[in-house]
């Protein structure tokens, strides 16, 4: 008997150590990495993981979406705009040719057409098929005894005689904007036939373009008075028909514009005009000049401070 309990003892002892041997007696340490303090068990890593979590993975954030700035006709896209510029071409309404020149241009140029010409309907329909931008180039009595046309305001006229002319000159001029003076410099500076001119003009909530045809004008300075949206051109571009002389007041425009932020130009529909045009209004785009509708340079409706 008592040799059978030291035999089952001794089985005892050497499953013991068997099972020791094969790691069934507690979880064998991983290798301990170069340079690290402690072995990384299973449980170990368990437990830093639940007391020191990972911080979250940190990813760029995407790019918004992005709307390229609007373009007024006549910028480049991409180039900085450094002022802006409005041209008209006046005395419209004797020729449908001078519609296509300005279409040739690329860029918004007014048309100011005068009401009694003959061909004054075609070329008012003309401009509004282009979407182009029409002005009343409205006849005003002139110093020095220049001929204005038919269908003039002159200072002779009563008050109900200039408003009367004024309406039948709107009526010849379908889809104007606004209205321009073809010459004027002796009504221009009689402020109480330009109030009732521009009353009349202002009823049809359009704005008043002073040609400035003499430094008395005061046109402007009347229609700001009476809550207009107006504005007054800087340069006429060929009181001189020579190419050199047109080229001058082209580069003076430019100077202005580039001081103030933007001007106003006015033209006629001269050959060296159009070709001028044509030449420089491509490198003054690509020096950052936007050509934009004369409207958008108009003075805002509202009277101004006394």
């Amino acid at each position: 008997m008592a040799v059978l309990l030291v035999l089952v003892a001794a089985l005892a002892v050497g499953l013991a150590v068997w099972l020791a041997s094969r790691g069934a007696l507690g979880p064998k340490p991983e290798a301990t990495p170069p340079g690290s303090s402690e072995p990384r068990t299973t449980a170990n890593s368990a437990e830093r993981k639940r007391t020191h979590p990972e911080p979250p993975k940190l990813t760029a954030p995407k790019p918004k979406a992005t709307r390229p700035a609007p373009t007024t006709a006549g910028a480049l896209p991409g180039k900085a705009t450094v002022a802006r510029i409005g041209l008209v071409i006046d005395d419209l309404g004797r020729s449908l040719e001078e519609v296509s020149r300005l279409a040739a241009l690329g860029v918004p140029v007014a048309g100011a057409v005068l009401p009694f010409e003959k061909e004054t309907p075609q070329v008012a329909a003309a401009l509004a098929q282009d979407r182009r931008e029409i002005l009343l180039h409205l006849p005003m009595d002139p110093e020095g005894g220049a001929n204005p046309g038919p269908g003039a305001l002159t200072e002779d006229m009563s008050p109900e005689q200039l408003a009367l002319t004024t309406r039948k000159a709107l009526a010849q001029v379908p889809g104007s904007v606004g209205v321009n003076n073809h010459m004027g410099s002796r009504l221009s500076a009689d402020e109480n036939a330009m109030r009732t001119v521009l009353s009349v003009i202002a009823e049809r909530q359009l704005f008043f373009l002073d040609s400035r045809t003499s430094a008395e004008s005061v046109a402007y300075r009347t229609a700001r008075r009476l809550g207009m949206a107006a504005a007054e051109r800087q340069v006429f571009l060929d009181p001189d028909r020579h190419p050199a002389e047109i080229h001058t007041q082209w580069s003076r425009l430019l100077s202005l514009a580039r001081e103030r932020g933007a001007a106003i130009a006015i033209g006629h529909p001269y050959a060296e005009t159009f070709e001028l045009l044509a030449q420089e209004i491509p490198k003054a785009r690509a020096a950052g000049f936007e050509f934009v509708p004369v409207s958008y340079l108009m003075d805002s409706p509202g009277a101004p401070p006394e």
